[in-house]
C-alpha cells in the first residue's frame, strides 16, 4: 500500500499468519516480506508495528529498520471494522473493561478485574438481520481486544471460534484492519491509509 525509506504498509489477506509459528512455519506475511526485501537488497528483518491475527484481514504497518520502529509505534492510530452478532443501537459507544489472560488457555484473554486497563471506542454503522457492523478504535492495544470486549458485551464477532460459543459458518472472525494513521517520524507529515472491506465481509452485509 505504501513504502518509503522508513516504513511500509502492507495489506494482509485473511487466513495468513503474520509471523512463523509452530503451526505455520512458512507462507506467512513475514516470509513474503523477507523474500521481497531480498529482491530489493534491503534488510529482510520484519518489524511489524501493529500485529493482527491470522484470520483478521487488513493493514499492517512495519518499520524498515530498527531506528524507525519505536518512532512509528509512538503515534499510530488504527480503525477496524467488525461484524458482531445481534443488532446494537446505531451510533457511538465505549467498552472500558480490563483484559487479562484466561487461566485455562495459553492464548485466550478475558475481561477480568485484575487485567490491564483496556478501552475500545466504537460506532455502530449498520444493524439488521441479526448482525451489526461496528467501526472500532482500540484506544489501548491488548491482545484480541476487540474480540474480547464485544464477547463480554454479549455480542461476539461472527465466526470467532475462540470467543463465540456459536460462531456460525463464517470461516473466520469477521474483523478487518481498515485504516492506519501515523505521523511520519522524519518529515512530520500526517499519513492515512485505507483498505476496503474484503469480499467475504462485504457479502455478509449485503
Amino acid at each position: 500500500v505504501y513504502e518509503d525509506a522508513f516504513a511500509v504498509v502492507l495489506e494482509k489477506p485473511p487466513h495468513l499468519a503474520v509471523h512463523p509459528t509452530l503451526n505455520y512455519p512458512c507462507d506467512t506475511l513475514a516470509n513474503g516480506y523477507a523474500a521481497w526485501a531480498a529482491q530489493q537488497g534491503i534488510s529482510p528483518v520484519f518489524r511489524p508495528v501493529n500485529r493482527i491475527d491470522k484470520d483478521t484481514s487488513g493493514l499492517v504497518l512495519a518499520a524498515k529498520h530498527a531506528y524507525a520502529a519505536p518512532l512509528l509505534a509512538r503515534n499510530v492510530e488504527k480503525l477496524y471494522y467488525a461484524v458482531v452478532e445481534g443488532e446494537l443501537p446505531l451510533g457511538p459507544g465505549v467498552i472500558d473493561a480490563p483484559i487479562g489472560r484466561q487461566t485455562e488457555s495459553i492464548i485466550g484473554r478475558c475481561v477480568t478485574p485484575d487485567g490491564k486497563p483496556s478501552r475500545t471506542e466504537y460506532t455502530i454503522l449498520k444493524a439488521e438481520n441479526g448482525l451489526s457492523l461496528a467501526a472500532c478504535v482500540p484506544v489501548t492495544g491488548r491482545t484480541h481486544q476487540i474480540r474480547v470486549h464485544f464477547a463480554a458485551l454479549g455480542h461476539p464477532l461472527l465466526g470467532d471460534t475462540l470467543y463465540n460459543k456459536t460462531p456460525g459458518t463464517f470461516p473466520r472472525q469477521a474483523l478487518h484492519s481498515a485504516s492506519l494513521s501515523f505521523v511520519h517520524p522524519i518529515t512530520g507529515e500526517p499519513l492515512n491509509f485505507h483498505a476496503p472491506l474484503p469480499e467475504d465481509m462485504q457479502n455478509l452485509l449485503t
